[in-house]
């Protein structure tokens, strides 16, 4: 079997990890996986149950009633499928993405999709993102990066993709919702966001995605030759 790359993405809410890595990964040809979607598919389907988060024996209870499926539409867009079920647009709320964060923290539910997304990248090249790739999932990464932003500018850009659906969001409300979630991801006790040793850390505050992408192409090029 011919060598199979692997690209890590990590770094905090509304970095734009997903926007970026998938616009990466059509570009070298590569699987995108936005593995963010699939903790917030679980969040979902234990939100419908009326499930907490939290309730470590209520996830163990039912994470084994959850099928989880990955499918890619003509565009390169990762749609999650729930139990047969297209979730991808119920999963992307404000809401979904705090409990997300809260459920990943859970024992159970990182055991069952960790080898879920290792084999995905043992099967395919693959830019992969999320907030513990580089340091739990895929530790041996051709390449890493670390993408962050400032709170207030990840906030910023959290509104305007609000606004541009027609919502009329609170900039303060946003971002006490992005700090809240960075707090929760860097404190969790297993697999904390925190960026890998042989990471390149990549701020895009001041960057437009065109820029950030070209960026990105310069350190995979520095570090393997596809």
């Amino acid at each position: 079997m011919s060598k199979r790359y692997s690209i890590a993405i990590d770094g905090p809410a509304g970095a734009g990890k997903s926007t970026i890595a998938r616009q990466l990964a059509a570009e070298l040809n590569f699987r995108y996986v936005d593995t963010g979607a699939i903790y917030r598919t679980v969040a979902y389907f234990l939100d419908l149950l009326g499930i907490s988060p939290k309730d470590t024996d209520g996830v163990s209870r039912y994470i084994d009633e959850l099928t989880i499926g990955i499918t890619y539409d003509e565009d390169g867009l990762q749609h999650m499928i729930m139990n047969g079920m297209d979730v991808t647009g119920d999963i992307r709320t404000q809401e979904i993405g705090q409990k997300a964060s809260l459920v990943s923290a859970q024992p159970v539910v990182r055991e069952v999709l960790l080898d879920m997304q290792r084999e995905v990248a043992r099967e395919h090249n693959v830019v992969m993102d999320g907030r513990d790739i580089g340091t739990v999932v895929l530790p041996n990464a051709d390449v890493k990066i670390f993408l962050t932003a400032s709170a207030e500018v990840r906030a910023d850009r959290r509104c305007k993709e609000l606004a541009a659906k027609g919502q009329k969001p609170s900039f303060e409300k946003v971002l006490a919702e992005i700090r809240q979630r960075d707090y929760q991801d860097t404190h969790r006790a297993i697999a904390p966001l925190k960026m890998a040793r042989d990471s390149v850390k990549l701020d895009t505050s001041e960057m437009n995605v065109q820029e950030v992408l070209a960026e990105m192409k310069r350190i995979i090029g520095e570090k393997v030759t596809l």
